[in-house]
């Protein structure tokens, strides 16, 4: 599919988040651009992996408005949504046995049949062997779970990648492979919104925003 690199695809409006008398997001106004790689750091607990899981529509706001793609994203069907829109969690969420169970699942999610060609390729491009599709999820390291779950995220080429600090505590090399596929994924045009503290990775950011104590912040 074709879309308008540099409009706007994420439009957030005064979007805030209070739980009790505690207030975790105030007046965040923020826009993405088609094809853009926004990077948001701050200090721990200032806010910015709520912002993530808020714009992956997996946690409620309680002020202001977003829209994806010009539509409420609270009227959007979630299920078409995060075809679309997929994010990948610090610590890999995987589910069932095998690695294979966890390929599969985004063919199941869409009525297709498993394609195993491309699950394998999906593999190589982490420099993970043949043989892991079949291997045991108990089994894998957690720079394997990582790039697992990475790479069923990219099956299927979504529009935008949701990214909440996944090469935390990934040695140099898996940490390399992780950030040359997210490099190659965002050079076929598609959005990258991402948490980071690493430092590296800030140096080498696009745009960077900046979120401490719920609000954003502008040095």
């Amino acid at each position: 599919m074709c879309y308008n690199k540099g409009m706007i695809l994420y439009d957030l409006k005064h979007v805030g988040l209070a739980r009790g008398d505690k207030t975790i997001l105030k007046d965040i106004t923020l826009t993405v651009s088609e094809g853009e790689w926004l990077t948001i750091t701050g200090p721990s607990g200032g806010g910015k992996s709520t912002l993530l899981k808020i714009m992956a529509s997996l946690s409620p706001y309680s002020q202001g408005e977003i829209y994806y793609d010009g539509n409420d994203l609270q009227r959007l069907n979630p299920v078409d949504y995060r075809k679309e829109v997929s994010y990948c969690f610090q610590q890999p969420v995987l589910f069932g046995q095998t690695v294979a169970d966890n390929l599969a699942f985004p063919f199941t999610i869409r009525q297709l049949p498993f394609d195993q060609h491309r699950a394998l390729a999906a593999l190589a491009a982490v420099d993970l062997p043949p043989h892991f599709l079949e291997q045991a999820i108990s089994e894998l390291s957690g720079g394997e779970k990582q790039r697992v779950a990475l790479v069923r995220n990219l099956l299927f080429d979504p529009r935008v990648l949701l990214l909440d600090e996944v090469t935390a505590g990934l040695d140099a090399v898996t940490k390399s492979l992780v950030r040359g596929l997210i490099k190659q994924y965002h050079e076929k045009g598609k959005t990258i919104i991402e948490v980071t503290h690493d430092q590296t990775e800030l140096a080498e950011a696009r745009q960077v925003v900046k979120i401490a104590g719920g609000e954003l912040i502008y040095d």
